[in-house]
């Protein structure tokens, strides 16, 4: 079996409940994606055109930074990325967390999860910004899905 890494970045919790269930089930060590400065509610509204998250997503260059990069990529064959799903991508914390890491030579296999919005192109987008990776097109899963719709998932590529 494959070494594993879930990594997670999460603004409300359902995220870091969904990857805390999937790491436990498959055996892998679990980790937070944490931006330096934490997002606030404020920061998260997504109807206010000045809120820190919809100006960070209207600009594709943005790289919030990280609180830390002490991620184990490293010591992975596989790093499932989970994110909750902005603007119908990843949020931008996740493109700085992808070009802060060596990635060549493993799989990256994103997760997602939305009310509705489906994963889009989180995976194409990842796979540019870690050219030496293979990056899967990746899945939304909701915050009800269980240890055994994770693991089976999830055993495709350990």
């Amino acid at each position: 079996m494959k070494k594993a890494l879930v990594a997670y970045f999460s603004a409300s919790g359902v995220t870091a409940k969904v990857a805390a269930t999937l790491a436990e089930a498959i055996g892998a060590e679990l980790y937070e994606i944490k931006p330096e400065t934490p997002y606030t509610k404020s920061d998260l509204n997504w109807m206010d055109q000045n809120s820190r998250s919809t100006v960070e997503m209207q600009d594709r260059a943005c790289r919030p930074p990280l609180a830390d990069t002490a991620a184990n990529v490293g010591g992975c064959d596989v790093v499932f990325v989970g994110f909750p799903v902005w603007w119908y991508r990843e949020p931008s914390v996740i493109d700085t967390f992808m070009e802060s890491y060596d990635f060549t030579g493993k799989t990256v296999v994103p997760f997602c999860t939305s009310g509705g919005s489906d994963i889009g192109d989180a995976g194409r987008n990842m796979q540019s910004l870690a050219p030496g990776a293979k990056v899967e097109k990746g899945r939304r899963f909701h915050a009800h899905d269980d240890a055994k719709t994770l693991a089976d998932w999830a055993n495709a590529w350990l």
